[in-house]
């Protein structure tokens, strides 16, 4: 695959994405970008062999989320009459947010600068977010009289509660990487010269498990996220079925019991 608009790297079973546009502080609402994201998402979804995404971007932002001047000049996505400019947010900005949260392998946001308006809900729709003490975060929508359109009244509560994410909407005030670590809205923060480090050191940690089970523990914790108790864990004993009759599993036992490193083939 060739790309303008990203960087895409894969080496030992984690694929690595990066946003390439800082001119324009990696906004990712023109068609360019969203189109090449997705390609990514569906790469990796394809090849069972990639085992977890990284996604990060060209300092010094992570990313704006809208282009504010596009939204100025009403031009872009956000031309057009309210019905059009509905579609047009639900085909290229939460089009490819949800293809990020639909990625099969586990991924982590390795937050480098600015995340901010839907580049916070990138962040967010990602599974660990990891952020450089030069990160911000920002629910800013309303700062520019708009409502959060990017999910993030979804995925936001599920990850701080309701509590602290509507204090962040409702004031649109941006937050630093550590007041994030505070509020669990990131795991880690680290100097930034050690973030990509730090996502590929956990990236590791998670490659290495049995590639089937990895991508159904996280369909699972999904799941878990709409279920009851009872429907969860029927849906657990089936996925469980199926984990013990790969070869995988097989091989976790025997190099338990032999006291090596498993060597997983994803069957």
């Amino acid at each position: 695959m060739e790309f303008k608009e990203v960087l895409f790297h894969v080496e030992g079973g984690v694929a690595t994405l990066t946003l390439n546009r800082p001119d324009i502080r990696n906004a990712i609402t023109h068609p360019e970008i969203i189109a090449e994201v997705k390609a990514v998402c569906q790469h990796v979804n394809e090849n069972r062999d990639i085992q977890v995404l990284v996604v990060s971007a060209a300092d010094p932002a992570f990313s704006s989320g809208g282009n504010v001047k596009d939204m100025k000049e009403r031009k872009g996505m956000f031309h057009g009459s309210p019905a059009e400019i509905m579609e047009n947010y639900r085909h290229n900005i939460q089009d490819v947010l949800l293809t990020v949260f639909g990625v099969e392998a586990p991924t982590i946001a390795a937050v480098n600068g600015a995340a901010v308006g839907a580049g916070c809900g990138l962040a967010l729709v990602c599974d660990i977010r990891i952020a450089s003490r030069k990160a911000v975060f920002g629910e800013t929508f309303l700062n520019v009289g708009l409502i959060p359109g990017d999910g993030s009244a979804y995925t936001l509560p599920r990850t701080i509660g309701m509590g602290r994410a509507c204090e962040l909407i409702f004031t649109a005030e941006s937050i630093d990487a550590e007041t994030a670590l505070s509020m669990g809205l990131v795991s880690h923060v680290v100097d930034h010269d050690q973030l990509m480090t730090k996502a590929h050191e956990i990236a590791a940690k998670i490659a290495s498990k049995p590639p089937q089970a990895l991508r159904l523990t996280k369909r699972l914790l999904r799941a878990g996220q709409f279920s009851t108790l009872p429907e969860i864990m029927d849906k657990a004993a089936g996925y469980q079925s199926l984990c013990h009759y790969t070869e995988d599993h097989m091989e976790a036992l025997s190099a338990m019991f032999e006291k090596r490193q498993p060597k997983y083939a994803g069957k």
